[in-house]
Formats: C-alpha cells, sequence, structure tokens
C-alpha cells in the first residue's frame, strides 16, 4: 500500500515538473498565432501619416506665410493664400481631411516637422543637403535657383554676382533659408543687411534703402508682376539650381509614397498649372 502511493507521489511529481518546464519554454518561445500576427500589423500600418491623418480628419501643414506666390498670411485677418495653401487643401482633400496651417520660419521648419508638430512642410521649401539631414522631401514640383530683382533702373547694372558682390552695392535678404545663404556665401565686398521681414523686404529696394535682392526666380517673377518699379534679371538663367518639393517626415514611406504619387498626378493633370495662374496672372 506504501509503495503504491510513493509511485503515485512520484508520477505527480514527475508531470508538474514536465508541466513546469513546458511552460518556461512556452513563455519564451511560443510562435505567435496567425491572429496575433495581423494585429500587430495592422498597429504598424496605423503609425503612418498615411492612415493618421484620415483617422483624425487634419492635416498639419508647417508653413513660412512670407513668400508669395506659395504661401502669404493675412497679418489682419490672419488668413493663408497662395498656390501651395490651395495644394495643401487639395492634398488634405484627398486624405479626407481639411488643411491646418501651423506657423514656422525659414530657420526652424524642418526642426517643427521632425518634432511632429505638423505633418508637411509647404510653401516654397527649397530642397538641400542640409534640410534633408533632419526631413524628407517629395517629387519636385518646381525647378528654381537664385537671381537678382532690382530696380528697373538697375536692370543692366546687377547681371552677376561680380556686379553685385562691389563695395557700396547695398544687398538686401531675408533670415534663416537659402536666400541669406546663397547670399553668404557670394557676398564678400557688398554690404549685406539682414531685414527680418520678407513680406516687407522689397519695400527696401523700391524705397531705395537698398540695391538688389537675390532670391528664387520664381518670386522674382511675382514681386517684378505686382511692383512695376521692380524688374527680375535674367529669372530664365539663375545664378544657381535648386528645386522646390514638400518637406515629409523621415521614416514614413508609406506617406512619402503616397505624397510623391498626388504631386506627380497634380503637376500631370493642371492642378498645379492652375492655382499658379491665379497668383502668377494677378
Amino acid at each position: 500500500m506504501r509503495r503504491t502511493v510513493t509511485l503515485s507521489a512520484l508520477a505527480a511529481v514527475l508531470a508538474a515538473t514536465a508541466a513546469g518546464s513546458a511552460l518556461a519554454v512556452g513563455s519564451t518561445s511560443k510562435p505567435e498565432s496567425p491572429r496575433t500576427s495581423a494585429a500587430e500589423h495592422a498597429r504598424q500600418q496605423r503609425g503612418t501619416l498615411l492612415d493618421r491623418v484620415p483617422e483624425r480628419g487634419v492635416l498639419r501643414v508647417c508653413t513660412t506665410g512670407d513668400y508669395r506666390p506659395f504661401s502669404h498670411r493675412d497679418p489682419k485677418s490672419g488668413a493663408y493664400t497662395g498656390i501651395d495653401i490651395k495644394m495643401a487643401g487639395d492634398l488634405a482633400e484627398s486624405l479626407d481631411a481639411k488643411p491646418a496651417f501651423v506657423p514656422t520660419t525659414w530657420a526652424e521648419l524642418v526642426d517643427d516637422l521632425a518634432a511632429g508638430r505638423c505633418d508637411v512642410g509647404m510653401g516654397g521649401v527649397s530642397v538641400t543637403l542640409a534640410r534633408a539631414r533632419k526631413a524628407s522631401f517629395s517629387e519636385p514640383y518646381l525647378t528654381d535657383g537664385k537671381t537678382p530683382i532690382v530696380r528697373c533702373e538697375d536692370k543692366d547694372r546687377y547681371r552677376t554676382l561680380e556686379d553685385i558682390d562691389q563695395p557700396g552695392v547695398r544687398v538686401v535678404v531675408n533670415p534663416g533659408g537659402t536666400n541669406e545663404e546663397f547670399a553668404r556665401a557670394h557676398v564678400k565686398r557688398a554690404t549685406l543687411t539682414v531685414h527680418p521681414d520678407n513680406t516687407t523686404i522689397f519695400d527696401e529696394i523700391i524705397a531705395g534703402r537698398a540695391d538688389v535682392m537675390m532670391t528664387d526666380a520664381s518670386e522674382t517673377r511675382y514681386q517684378s508682376a505686382i511692383h512695376p518699379e521692380l524688374c527680375a534679371v535674367h529669372p530664365d538663367e539663375p545664378f544657381s539650381f535648386s528645386e522646390k518639393a514638400y518637406a515629409l517626415p523621415r521614416g514614413d514611406a508609406q506617406f512619402k509614397e503616397y505624397v510623391d504619387q498626388w504631386v506627380h498626378l497634380a503637376t500631370h493633370d493642371g492642378t498645379y498649372e492652375k492655382y499658379e495662374d491665379e497668383w502668377m496672372k494677378r
């Protein structure tokens, strides 16, 4: 009788030990079930802005609001207008969302994007390698480059960088962006002044307080169209090459692929051209 009880107890101990071993192995190497794998995949997919923007119903757009014809913020009403403001509305609509504009500066735009304060940076943003270290860029929608804008009476006086970079020439530039970067790289003998407000900087030339500004050819064309006193100098042959695109968060391949496709369609189906004409023909 005692031998039977002992054997029964031993069998129970062995069974418990085996069960414990199986439990321990299962806790460290249990294969993922198909259902868990699908749930995890869905969670990862929700991590892309391609899903989050439609879910929240808002596309957050970082923009400076000081760069016509691409982005302009009315100082009285706070309303935004411009080619890229219209494009932002088009992109948001394609995602079943509405645009919400987040004010930023040229010096802070890609940092605001990288910090998650917005989903996209728009408003005449030039692609640079420095910016590309912090943000991705969409397919370009415009080829551009730096060229002078001057009083029309001086249009034959400031045609080359050598003409501009002379003692006594007053060059004006807005801060924090590629205009300042270009000016500081090429202006060594002329007087360089940083004007803090890009919306009034062209008044400095008109008023005779500055002689030259070097900015993107697209901006010189627009400003010369609305200010008959100003002339764009060889905008079809700028000093430099650049492209404009939309700044996007790094690491979100699905969202970038979508925006690339949207840009490609908008620049080939007349959408971008329509918004551009609305501004350039004013």
